[in-house]
């Protein structure tokens, strides 16, 4: 566990022990262009987002609501989205 850990991980342990999730300034991400298009106003600096970088899911309880909006145009999936998936598929 590092510093970076999000405090829930036990409960997000549970829901998908195939992820890790780390806090992350936004301005660490690396966010996809069509997400950076709709934050203009955003100071990526000063907001957070609860993912697993390796697996472009994010926790959007630890998000920032407009990080969190974004990201969801893209190719990155919330975790409710990623843990109701079929696997099959």
């Amino acid at each position: 566990m590092t510093a970076r850990t999000c405090d829930d991980w036990p409960h997000l342990m549970e829901l998908a022990p195939e992820l890790q999730f780390k806090h992350y300034r936004a301005s660490e991400v690396g966010l996809p262009a069509g997400a950076l298009i709709q934050l203009p106003d955003v100071a990526l600096a000063d907001v957070d987002v609860c993912c697993d970088l390796e697996r472009r899911v994010f926790n959007g309880d630890h998000t920032d609501p407009q990080v969190g909006s974004a990201l969801a145009e893209t190719d990155w999936q919330e975790l409710r989205t990623w843990t109701s998936r079929d696997p099959a598929s």
